[in-house]
């Protein structure tokens, strides 16, 4: 499926973004990737975390001229990213699913659900992540990160 069908299936609504949102938005990926590190218990790492990298995708969804609607809207901008970033971007969308599934148990329902290795392991990823994110806006993007 490619974002034509998601918006044609109300999932997502036209967006204009700017370089200043973007901006604010890799601001706060680059907060919540320090504050992860922090010494927090590994529910409130993991949460920051996962933060960041539903940053990233939010940037992936903006540049692309989308954003989610209301319904489901932390899932559909986690599984946009293979729409975005390629195929080969598939697993990834649904390990951050899992992500988001196991954020919300540690946010809503019983503590002590993440342990410090899961912590660490999207800490990483979001690293990852956001390289990935940075060059694809430099390749279709440049003027949205205040490149020529």
């Amino acid at each position: 499926m490619r974002l034509q069908q998601w918006a044609a299936n109300g999932w997502l609504r036209p967006h204009q973004t700017t370089p200043g949102q973007i901006a604010d938005l890799l601001a706060i990926v680059e907060r919540d990737i320090k504050d992860s590190e922090r010494d927090l218990s590994p529910d409130w790492q993991f949460g920051i975390a996962y933060n960041a990298t539903l940053k990233l995708c939010t940037i992936l969804l903006y540049a692309s001229g989308c954003r989610p609607g209301k319904n489901l809207a932390h899932y559909r901008t986690l599984q946009s990213l293979p729409l975005i970033l390629g195929s080969q971007f598939s697993a990834d969308a649904d390990y951050l699913d899992s992500c988001r599934a196991k954020r919300n148990t540690a946010e809503y329902d019983a503590a002590g659900t993440v342990s410090q290795s899961e912590s660490d392991e999207l800490r990483a990823f979001t690293h990852e992540l956001r390289t990935h994110v940075l060059q694809w806006l430099l390749q279709n993007h440049p003027t949205l990160i205040g490149a020529p």
